[in-house]
């Protein structure tokens, strides 16, 4: 019997959100007959995988040290095949200034942005409205802020906790599409309304903030585009397993207007509210078959 370990919480900001993921994991992998460790992951996960010697890790971990490269690193040392990207592709997608140069290079259409150090915005520098405050390298909207045309505030105003640096883009107006890609296959897109100003960590994790439209009511053609940039991304990248892609759609509804890019994740959630294993539900692939395929296609990279 295939031993999986499945790797949840950890301790970054998506602590909580990696242990729902990694929790329904578990309970599907243990129907569909592996024999399964839960591992809530502390400093010491080469040393208690060095014990456990699982024949795979299911990688149920989210933002940093679980998706940008480090635990892969680990797990390519310990020679334990994994799920979802290797080293490289997990550390471009996490590093959204890196990830843009590699989306711009291969034809997708990115927001134009610059990045700031603490102390430019500390002296007083500005960026022209609308714009979005990002981290560098956090997951599931942690610590993004939207700035409009007639707010009242600055970037000075903006509390932050993540880093010397910022990255600050012009604010995309329009409609949210977010696009599933299981191996070399582009699943399905969903459009995601959410009830409050954005898509943020809030409307992704509680259940009723957002409402999803899956599929995405976009022309066929439109439809189309839309998965073959995701795939695009997904190969770019150089991700293997499950990912998912972010854009934005700048137009009033007809489906018309540009895609942009936000970002592609390459550990996307697996909760009940996650979007991934609604667009495999969608075409046709239960969750048991999702994580049960996700197992089977685990490897190292060297």
């Amino acid at each position: 019997m295939t031993h999986v370990a499945v790797l949840m919480g950890g301790w970054s900001a998506e602590r909580e959100v990696s242990l729902d993921s990694g929790k329904a994991c578990v309970q599907a992998l243990e129907r569909c007959g592996y024999q399964v460790t839960a591992v809530d992951v502390e400093r010491n996960i080469a040393s208690v995988l060095e014990t456990l010697r699982p024949d795979v890790c299911f990688n149920a971990l989210h933002g940093r040290y679980g998706e940008d490269g480090l635990i892969q690193g680990v797990l390519e040392i310990l020679a334990i095949p994994y799920t979802h990207s290797g080293v490289l592709a997990s550390s471009l997608a996490m590093d959204k200034p890196a990830a843009k140069k590699q989306f711009s290079a291969a034809g997708l259409r990115c927001a134009d942005g610059r990045i700031f150090s603490r102390q430019e915005v500390l002296d007083g520098a500005t960026y022209p409205r609308p714009f979005v405050i990002k981290p560098l390298n956090e997951g599931s909207s942690v610590g993004v802020t939207i700035i409009l045309e007639n707010e009242n505030r600055n970037l000075q105003d903006i509390p932050w906790t993540f880093g010397n640096e910022v990255l600050i883009e012009t604010y995309i107006p329009g409609r949210e599409i977010q696009v599933a890609v299981m191996g070399d296959q582009a699943l399905g897109a969903v459009e995601i309304k959410p009830l409050g100003r954005f898509y943020d960590f809030e409307a992704k994790y509680t259940e009723g903030k957002a409402e999803h439209l899956m599929p995405a009511p976009l022309p066929k053609d439109r439809y189309e585009e839309v998965l073959e940039m995701a795939l695009t991304a997904h190969k770019v990248l150089g991700c293997r397993g499950v990912s998912r892609s972010d854009f934005r759609l700048d137009d009033d509804g007809d489906g018309g207007g540009d895609f942009y890019i936000l970002e592609t994740n390459t550990q996307p959630g697996m909760t009940e509210l996650s979007l991934v294993p609604e667009i495999a539900g969608h075409a046709g692939i239960s969750f048991e078959e999702l994580v049960r395929w996700m197992v089977e296609d685990a490897s190292c990279e060297r």
